[in-house]
C-alpha cells in the first residue's frame, strides 16, 4: 500500500475542481492509496480502517477471504473511508480513465459524508486517530489480561448493533451551551407527555414558553421558566430528584452494561469498560453508513455518470465506460442493487422537481398523458436532490419517494419463488407490480437492528431483565443462547430476556392454498449459569 504518485494526484485535483464547481462539498485535504486485491482483503475486516483494533475474527475472515481470492479472483475498483483528512483506496490494476470515473465516484461519497445529517457525529472526528488510540489501549490490556481481552470484545460485539444511534444525533453537533439541561430534557420527554399525559400541542406551549425567556435573557431564562413550572405542578421538583435516581431506560444495553454492571464496577474489572466503550463508540460511528447504503451509492452513480460524461478525458473510452457502468448500476431482477435504485430514485426525483410535479395540482390530474407531459420548467430538481441527500435516510427516501410512476418508469417489480414439482426446479415469477409492495420489499432490505431495552423495575443484581420490542419479526433463534452467555458474563449473574416468538397452527389436514395462520407467543429465556431455559409467558 502506498501513496498516488504525482501523475494521478494531479488528475484527482482536476476531478476536484470540476466537483466543487458542481456544488459538491469537499475539503482542502484528501489521501489517497494505491492498494492490491490482497491488502484489500487485509483491511475488508476491518472496514478499511489500517489502525483498527486487532482481533481474532479479522484473521479468520483474512484467511476466508484468501481462499475465496485464489479460487474466484477479483478486482473491487475503489473503497473510501470517512475520515478526517478523507482516506480513498484504488485498486493498482486501474488504468487513468477508470481512476477519472472512480475520482468522481469517490469525491461525492465524501460529499454525502460531509453533509448527510445522520452522519453528523463524525464530522468533528478524526476516527483513524482514534482507533489508532484505542488499538494501543486494547493491545496493553492483551498484554495484561490475555485471552480475557478477546471474550470481552466478542461479547461486546454481539450486541454493538442495537447501540442507540438515533438517541446519540440530535446532541453531536450541539456547542455546549446550545445542549439542553437535564432537567429541561425531563421536563419535556418525560413529565409532560408520560406523567402529566399532556399532548404535542400542549407541550409545544411550554416550549414556547421557554424560548420567550431564552430570548429576554438567555442567561436567566432556566430559572424563570422553571419557577413557573413550579407554579403551575408543585410536584416536579420531587418528581426530578427521584427520576436522577433511576437509570436511564433509553439506554442501548451497552451503555447500560458499563454504567451500572455490578460485575463491571467492580476494582478490578474496571479495564473492560473502555472495552466496552470501545466498542460502542466504533459501532456509533459506523451506524450512519448502514442506514444510508441505498442513498449513498445512489448519490456517488448519480455524480461519476454527470461528471466523467462531461470530462473530455473520457475520449476513445465511452464504450469501456458504459460497460463497467452498466455492471455497477444495472437493475437487478432478482435481490437488490442500491447503487441502480438509489441512482434511478434521485434521476426520477431531478426529474420531477424540475417539472413541478411536488405539488398538490399535480396529484390532482389523473390522465397519464397529461401528467407526462406536464411541465412546469421549475429548474429546483438540483437543489431539491441536494435538500434530500442532506436530510434523509434510506427508510425516508424509499418511503416517500418510491410510487408508482417510478416503479412503472423503470420497468420495477417484485420477485416471488415456487417449487416446480413436476420437474423438481425452482420457479421465479413476476409477484407483483404495485409500488406499495415494491417499495415494501425495499423497506425489507434494509439494515433494522431489533429494540432491545432494559426493564428498569424488574432488573436486579442478580437478574438482568431485558425486553424485545416485537416489530413483526422474531429474533434469531440460534444466536439467543451465545448471545445471552455474553451478556450473562458482563452483567455477572443471570440474564432474562422477554420475546415474542412466530409459529404455524398446525391443522389436521392442509388444503391447497390455504393461508397459514401464525401464533406469536411471549417467551422467557433465561441464562443463569451457561445454562439456557425456556418459558412460555
Amino acid at each position: 500500500m502506498e501513496l498516488i504518485d504525482q501523475k494521478t494526484k494531479t488528475i484527482m485535483e482536476g476531478c476536484k475542481n470540476r466537483a466543487l464547481a458542481a456544488g459538491l462539498d469537499l475539503p482542502l485535504d484528501t489521501l489517497e492509496y494505491i492498494v492490491t486485491n490482497r491488502d484489500l482483503i487485509k483491511l475488508s475486516p476491518k472496514v478499511m480502517i489500517p489502525t483498527l483494533y486487532d482481533y481474532w475474527v479479522n484473521d479468520v475472515e483474512i484467511l476466508k477471504e484468501s481462499g475465496r481470492y485464489k479460487l474466484y479472483p477479483s478486482n473491487p475498483y475503489e473503497t473510501v473511508i470517512n475520515t478526517r483528512p478523507p482516506i480513498s483506496f484504488y485498486n493498482d490494476n486501474n488504468p487513468d480513465w477508470l481512476n477519472i470515473m472512480i475520482f468522481y465516484h469517490v469525491l461525492a461519497h465524501i460529499d454525502f459524508f460531509r453533509t448527510n445529517t445522520l452522519f453528523a457525529n463524525t464530522w468533528n472526528d478524526d476516527f483513524v486517530g482514534k482507533a489508532l488510540a484505542d488499538k494501543r489501549l486494547i493491545e496493553s490490556f492483551r498484554s495484561k489480561y490475555g485471552r480475557w481481552v478477546d471474550y470481552v470484545i466478542e461479547f461486546a460485539r454481539s450486541i454493538d448493533n442495537i447501540c442507540a444511534y438515533f438517541k446519540e444525533l440530535p446532541k453531536i453537533n450541539l456547542f455546549p451551551e446550545q445542549e439542553p439541561g437535564k432537567k429541561l430534557e425531563y421536563l419535556i420527554n418525560i413529565f409532560l407527555p408520560e406523567v402529566k399525559k399532556l399532548n404535542n400541542i400542549e407541550i409545544l406551549k411550554y416550549i414556547d414558553k421557554y424560548n420567550y425567556y431564552c430570548e429576554l435573557n438567555k442567561e436567566t431564562a432556566e430559572n424563570l421558566f422553571f419557577a413557573d413550572i413550579i407554579n403551575i405542578f408543585p410536584e416536579f421538583d420531587s418528581y426530578f430528584e427521584k427520576y436522577e435516581t433511576i437509570p436511564d431506560k433509553n439506554s442501548d444495553l451497552l451503555e447500560f452494561l458499563n454504567e451500572y454492571s455490578p460485575f463491571l464496577n467492580r476494582k478490578e474489572n474496571q479495564w473492560m469498560k473502555s472495552i466496552l466503550t470501545i466498542i460502542r463508540d466504533t459501532a456509533l460511528y459506523f451506524a450512519p453508513q448502514m442506514r444510508t447504503k441505498i442513498m449513498n451509492e445512489g448519490w456517488a452513480s448519480y455524480w461519476h455518470n454527470e461528471l466523467f460524461l462531461t470530462d473530455d478525458r473520457i475520449s476513445t473510452h465511452e464504450t469501456q465506460y458504459a460497460k463497467i457502468n452498466a455492471g455497477v448500476t444495472s437493475i437487478s431482477r432478482i435481490g437488490l442493487n442500491p447503487y441502480a435504485i438509489g441512482l434511478r430514485l434521485f434521476e426520477y426525483i431531478k426529474d420531477k422537481a424540475d417539472r413541478g410535479a411536488f405539488s398538490l395540482e399535480y396529484d390532482r390530474i389523473s390522465d397519464i398523458d397529461n401528467r407526462l407531459n406536464y411541465n412546469k420548467n421549475t429548474g429546483q430538481g438540483l437543489n431539491f436532490i441536494f435538500k434530500i441527500k442532506s436530510h434523509f435516510s434510506d427508510f425516508n427516501f424509499i418511503n416517500t419517494f418510491v410510487d408508482q410512476e417510478f416503479v412503472d418508469r423503470y420497468n420495477l417489480f417484485v420477485v416471488g419463488k415456487r417449487l416446480d414439482e413436476d420437474r423438481n426446479v425452482i420457479q421465479y415469477y413476476i409477484k407483483s407490480r404495485k409500488a406499495e409492495d415494491y417499495k415494501q420489499m425495499l423497506i425489507d432490505s434494509m439494515y433494522h437492528p431489533p429494540l432491545i431495552r432494559v426493564n428498569i423495575e424488574k432488573t436486579t443484581e442478580d437478574n438482568l431483565y431485558l425486553e424485545h420490542e416485537f416489530e413483526g419479526k422474531q429474533l434469531y433463534k440460534p444466536y439467543i443462547g451465545d448471545t445471552l452467555m455474553g451478556i450473562e458474563f458482563l452483567w455477572g449473574s443471570q440474564v432474562s430476556l422477554e420475546t415474542t416468538e412466530i409459529r404455524v397452527e398446525k391443522t389436521k389436514e392442509e388444503k391447497v392454498g390455504e393461508q397459514k395462520k401464525f401464533i406469536y407467543d411471549r417467551v422467557l429465556y433465561v441464562m443463569k449459569d451457561k445454562k439456557l431455559s425456556k418459558t412460555k409467558l
